[in-house]
């Protein structure tokens, strides 16, 4: 008797082409109009206008990195208002906490941009290679001349999308047009090739060969989101009790109420972007597009079976319907307590911003104080103290202020531009558009004057109006 020979075992399985063949239906008509939708928003939004005025760049959506300002349409944010930022990155968290919880992994099926562009290229491999079979035979194919020119025509396309998708990122950062040119000429900055070339790289990895692995084993929002799931989440369900056991129509005509629905013809495997089959239950690899939902309503019309064997269901409602119970429409499903404490806590911090931006200043005064020396002490006897003022003017054109001081009798103050004669109890200054202006000034007393608070007030001189107010101390040699 022959020895049998060890097969060596290796570490990982070696990954097998997914190539999702072409369905239709109300989730595909659906991801339609999102991938569309998304590639729009990303592509076209840096070409967008928005008036400003002379003094603000006319781009409706920019991060202006030099200048340290974010605009998006009629709202500008500086840096002291990063807060704003960090409530949308908050909201956004919470958004997905919510999505996750009325509809499972909806935001993975739909709208994650490794979803989006993996999308987009595997429609270019259907309009290239043909549908499903037909990429499968010319995987298996041998290299040859025309399978290396066809591999090559469509790698080159995925290139162009790859730098179409890099490019489209750096325009959010400068003005597009003017970019655009630049980069063309070559006159752009570095950081800009390199960070279209580090984006191009990875479009073109990740969506053009990665695909699925990047959901399965890179990203890890699917562990976040499995650890979220429980009995009462809505996530697309195979409905056991109902397709098993499995048998061919055939088989299933002659022993009639032997088997179930399911005919084992395998299409909601072959739709699937991951290449999961759905009936082996709730899996990692599911990104809850809902195709295979599709595929089997399709097959289920054509045989004349009803449909709902791959369907939105949570695990309780599915234990009711096999009890014989009705199914419970979807939209009941959704509105359990924990959503609507996501969708409560959502609201609030999206209220709280909307109140911040329509409440924030758009002057501000912001004082320092010199601490050495405290004082100066005249040859007349007068105090002088003296401070940094930083006038803020948020608006997109030039505005007239004045400073004035509240309290401290006797006191007037000038500037470094203007000479000690023409000191008062008030100055005017003319904040130029956009602007932080730091203005030196200084505050003299009469003798005698003791150690005591006050305040400087600003006001706008324009018909717009505003202001603002800083308490601070003087300092005398008493004190």
């Amino acid at each position: 008797m022959s020895t049998p020979v060890p097969v060596a075992a290796g570490l990982y399985e070696k990954r097998k082409a997914v190539c999702p063949s072409k369905v239709d239906g109300k989730f595909r008509r659906l991801k339609w109009l999102v991938m569309l939708g998304c590639l729009a928003v990303y592509y076209v939004t840096p070409w967008l206008r928005w008036d400003r005025g002379p003094y603000a760049p006319d781009q409706a959506v920019l991060i202006d990195m030099a200048n340290r300002r974010f605009y998006m349409f009629s709202i500008e944010i500086w840096p002291q208002e990063f807060y704003l930022v960090a409530g949308l990155l908050i909201m956004a968290g919470i958004g997905l906490f919510l999505i996750t919880s009325a509809v499972g992994r909806a935001w993975c099926g739909y709208a994650c941009p490794q979803t989006v562009w993996t999308d987009l290229y595997q429609h270019l491999d259907r309009l290239l290679d043909g549908d499903r079979n037909a990429q499968l035979r010319l995987d298996a194919a041998p290299w040859g001349p025309a399978k290396i020119a066809r591999r090559g025509f469509k790698w080159a396309l995925y290139l162009v999308i790859a730098m179409s998708t890099g490019g489209a990122w750096i325009l959010y950062f400068a003005d597009a047009p003017t970019l655009w040119r630049e980069f063309w000429s070559g006159e752009a900055a570095s950081i800009a090739y390199s960070t279209v070339a580090v984006l191009t790289a990875t479009t073109f990895w990740f969506g053009g060969f990665m695909r699925e692995q990047v959901c399965i084993y890179m990203c890890p929002w699917p562990r976040i989101q499995s650890a979220m799931l429980d009995e009462k989440s809505l996530i697309v369900t195979y409905k056991d009790w109902r397709g098993e056991p499995r048998a061919s129509i055939k088989k299933a005509e002659k022993s009639p109420g032997a088997f179930g629905d399911c005919i084992d013809c395998r299409q909601c495997v072959a739709v699937c972007p991951t290449g999961i089959d759905i009936r082996e239950g709730a899996q990692i690899g599911c990104i809850t597009c809902a195709l295979c939902i599709d595929a089997c309503d399709r097959v289920m019309k054509d045989i004349g079976r009803p449909r709902g064997l791959i369907d939105y269901a949570t695990l309780e409602d599915s234990e009711r319907e096999k009890a014989g119970a009705p199914a419970t429409p979807h939209w009941k499903l959704i509105w359990h307590p924990r959503t609507l404490v996501y969708l409560a806590i959502w609201c609030a911090i999206g209220l709280g911003l909307l109140f911040a931006l329509g409440t924030r200043k758009h002057i501000d005064l912001a004082i320092q104080k010199d601490r050495n020396p405290p004082y100066m002490l005249l040859s007349q006897g007068e105090v002088r103290n003296a401070w940094t003022f930083k006038l803020k003017n948020m608006e997109n054109r030039p505005r007239p202020m004045k400073v004035t001081i509240e309290g401290l009798p006797g006191a007037v103050m000038w500037t470094d531009s203007m000479p000690r004669e023409k000191a008062a109890r008030e100055l005017s200054i003319d904040v130029p558009a956009d602007t932080t202006l730091p203005v030196r000034a200084y505050v003299m007393v009469p003798p005698g004057t003791s150690s005591q608070d006050f305040a400087f007030a600003l006001a706008a001189q324009d018909a717009e109006g505003g202001g603002d107010r800083s308490k601070t101390h003087f300092s005398t040699p008493g004190e």
